[in-house]
């Protein structure tokens, strides 16, 4: 059973969550709008693993006995600057979102709820592997500058990716 701090923890968690997918999918229309489809789709696999980590936290709540309270979902920005920009901006909420995880660990540690701590386990790996992902592109971006050509090309290589749920998650 879910001691109430966590289970309200948790329930906001679920809300950061459902935010991500929502301003991924903002910059997935960004993207559409720059003619960037493998940009635009990167975003959309981006839209659907955030959609799996909320719904991964709102099961969990839900097989621990809690009650899933959902809020409103912030209105995301819709516009940026360049590609660059937008992926500093993901980098920068992904930063925040693994603040996020780890203040959870911290209120798990704190009421002694070693279930919650060991589910959150997951999600402490999944954001530094986020983190080097975004990271690696916001590098190469940067490397990039102004040449079209390699946005180009840059474009092609994330337009493969492809979203498979964890088989661990």
């Amino acid at each position: 059973m879910l001691k109430k701090e966590m289970e309200l923890a948790l329930n906001e968690q679920i809300n950061a969550e459902l935010f991500s997918s929502y301003l991924y999918l903002s910059m997935e229309n960004y993207f559409q709008s720059q003619s960037l489809s493998g940009f635009a789709s990167w975003m959309r696999c981006q839209v659907q693993e955030e959609m799996f980590h909320g719904m991964k936290f709102y099961d969990f709540v839900n097989e621990r006995g809690g009650s899933v309270a959902l809020e409103a979902i912030a209105k995301p920005d819709n516009q940026w600057n360049s590609p660059l920009d937008a992926f500093e901006h993901v980098l920068s909420h992904e930063q925040k979102v693994t603040g996020l995880v780890n203040d959870l660990v911290e209120i798990a540690l704190g009421v002694k709820d070693y279930a919650t701590n060991i589910f959150l386990q997951w999600f402490v790996t999944e954001q530094v592997e986020e983190e080097a992902s975004v990271g690696a592109i916001v590098d190469k971006l940067r490397l990039i500058g102004n040449d079209s050509s390699g946005l180009f090309l840059l474009d092609a290589e994330l337009g493969k990716r492809v979203f498979t749920p964890p088989q661990d998650g």
